[in-house]
């Protein structure tokens, strides 16, 4: 599906000021503050958490499954991504973890990372077919995913068509581990909001195999809870390569296709599809792109400072067993891995659906632009200028809207209540 009518990022009204700031940084220019509340447009969010990370008064945040959905399944399998493991400091191992895991309902764990080995050698192989175009970019991340739909259509054809580690995962435990098990539930612990939404909307899917998203934030504590007395198993049997997927650079080495780029945080990704979009950048190969600042260390449903969590991860990596590693290299993850549809464009920035209309719209968007002052101060309520006319276009605000319209009609019709009161009726008047 490509139109999803439901996202995670909510917005909280009791909480919200009206302050504005979540519009300035909203990449895809998704929200609006009218009568002194934000509300957010559905066509346009993409779910990268932007406004989680930045709202001050916490007005924002991701809808997720509770721990108590366990309860619908015999079998209830955990599949933490990796960022799960740099939450916790260096006393506790992977091990530690995916033991504690079981200790809060799980009956089973398969590790994301052991899935992004498997992926990250099917995007090897997709490259290397592929031969010399490109630069291709990976699919891994929803929010940039979406991004491309929304704002960059032009690139979507640049997509590796291979299916995120997550979904790898929970279908290699659906087909492989439990085959015709209707039983079973598989449970993504997650970092960021995207994860929520495509669990539901899948891209490039038809059907997700994830049957539900667990924030990091959630179950952090009860987790936390249960590592001081766990007793630890040998479970883990992910390697560095597919570890290292919580941070940038992660995806990339892993593919181990030369003249890779990794760029990180919502603004640089922006910047770098731009750069690709003006026909720069032919020397690159591969893009990994990923919305959240660091990786998916920095998703908005994390507890840890991305940084230090970046470090916690590295070294993690280092005490991997590299040999295992290696030897995955040749397993076959026995399961489809490509996209089953292509992934479509999103007309979120289009201002009606109807050509002729939107042309319309556009050209009034151009007059309205050309009134106004170009400050993109926010006090509209729109991110900046141009956005504002779009809506004054669209019928979704007056031009009033504008302070500094709104003092410039106030001032106007100042000067004609003045030039009306100097006008005297023609019996009084003298002169």
């Amino acid at each position: 599906m490509n139109g999803p009518s439901f996202h995670s990022v909510t917005l909280d009204p009791a909480k919200c000021k009206g302050c504005t700031t979540c519009i300035r940084f909203c990449p895809t220019e998704a929200i609006r503050v009218r009568k002194g509340r934000a509300f957010i447009l559905d066509e346009r969010c993409i779910d990268c958490g932007e406004c989680i990370r930045t709202c001050p008064n916490n007005a924002k945040k991701a809808v997720s499954d509770p721990l108590s959905v366990l309860a619908d399944y015999a079998v209830r399998v955990a599949l933490p991504a990796p960022t799960l493991y740099s939450q916790f400091d260096e006393r506790f191992s992977v091990d530690r973890i995916l033991s504690a895991l079981l200790e809060l309902g799980f009956t089973d764990v398969f590790e994301v990372a052991r899935a992004a080995e498997f992926v990250a050698d099917a995007t090897a192989e997709w490259i290397a077919a592929a031969g010399d175009g490109g630069p291709w970019i990976s699919s891994a991340c929803p929010a940039v995913v979406k991004l491309l739909q929304v704002r960059f259509p032009s690139l979507l054809d640049r997509l590796v068509p291979i299916i995120s580690p997550m979904e790898a995962a929970a279908r290699i435990v659906k087909e492989r581990l439990y085959p015709g098990r209707t039983d079973v539930g598989v449970f993504f612990i997650s970092p960021c909001a995207g994860k929520v939404t495509v669990s539901r909307y899948p891209l490039g899917l038809a059907q997700s195999a994830v049957d539900g998203v667990i924030a990091i934030k959630d179950i952090y504590l009860p987790l936390r809870n249960a590592l001081s007395s766990v007793v630890e198993r040998p479970i883990s049997r992910a390697g560095a390569r597919g570890v290292a997927w919580a941070h940038i650079d992660g995806e990339s080495d892993a593919v181990g296709v030369p003249r890779a780029l990794g760029v990180s945080g919502i603004s640089h990704v922006i910047s770098v599809f731009e750069a690709l979009e003006n026909g720069k950048m032919k020397d690159v190969k591969f893009i990994e792109a990923l919305a959240c600042p660091a990786g998916c260390v920095g998703g908005p449903l994390t507890v840890e400072n991305p940084y230090i969590a970046r470090a916690r991860v590295r070294a993690l990596e280092r005490s991997a067993n590299d040999r295992a590693a290696r030897e995955r290299r040749v397993e076959d993850a026995g399961i489809g891995l490509g996209f089953d549809e292509a992934v479509r464009a999103r007309s979120g920035l289009r201002l009606a659906p109807d050509l002729l209309k939107a042309m319309i719209m556009l050209e009034e968007t151009e007059v309205v632009v050309e009134s106004l002052p170009g400050l993109d101060c926010g006090s509209c309520g729109a991110p900046t200028c141009r956005a504002f006319a779009e809506d004054v276009a669209k019928g979704d605000a007056v031009i009033a809207g504008c302070i500094f319209k709104l003092r410039e009609n106030v001032r106007k019709m100042a000067e004609e209540l003045l030039s009306m009161e100097s006008i005297q009726p023609p019996g009084l008047d003298k002169d």
